[in-house]
């Protein structure tokens, strides 16, 4: 009778600790998903044309695809050849970061390297999530000031950021290739934008 009420006493707890480690291993997958969430939060896309046909405001890539913007934007994009090998080891290099950008569609140099940028984050899998472009007027404002307190000289801007650390910035146009520059930035080599004089 000892053995048989000792067996089920056996079976019992280790039955009850199974189940606790299966709500504890559902718990913390549910508490990582909750986690993945509030770090990428989908952002809202604020971009409009305004009287003079730019576009204002916080945009994505379906941005321009508005038919003011898609036959620059096209063309642009595709026509750009990536340096695969660069492509590469950016895959790497870029997990980890955010990007804050500022274009105008007004600005030649804007849309020369916006649509290079985007198809780089497309070849290296970057998650949009962790970017935000904002398109800006002809005084490089938005009317709600998105643009205050990121000291921005020229458009395009691409700022890269590493536990909310700005780590460097990309502006206007590259000193060797876009991709080349990014990894410079990303990796921590020495590197100074185009206006940079210190």
């Amino acid at each position: 009778m000892k053995n048989i009420l000792f067996f089920f006493s056996l079976i019992l707890f280790t039955a009850c600790n199974s189940n606790k480690n299966a709500v504890k291993s559902k718990t913390t997958e549910t508490t990582q998903a909750i986690i993945k969430e509030v770090k990428q939060p989908p952002r809202i896309i604020t971009a409009k044309k305004n009287t003079d046909g730019y576009l204002i405001g916080i945009a994505n890539k379906e941005s321009f695809s508005d038919d003011s913007f898609k036959t620059w934007f096209n063309s642009r994009y595709s026509e750009y050849n990536t340096d695969k090998e660069t492509i590469g080891k950016l895959t790497e290099a870029l997990k980890g970061y955010t990007i804050k950008g500022f274009m105008a569609t007004w600005c030649g140099d804007s849309r020369r390297e916006t649509p290079r940028f985007y198809k780089i984050l497309d070849e290296t899998g970057f998650d949009q999530n962790n970017f935000e472009l904002i398109t800006v007027n002809k005084s490089k404002r938005t009317p709600d000031n998105l643009q205050e307190g990121f000291n921005l000289i020229r458009v395009p801007t691409f700022i890269f950021y590493k536990n909310g650390k700005e780590v460097g910035r990309y502006v206007e146009y590259p000193r060797e290739t876009i991709e080349k520059d990014i990894l410079k930035i990303v990796t921590e080599q020495p590197y100074k934008h185009s206006y940079d004089k210190s």
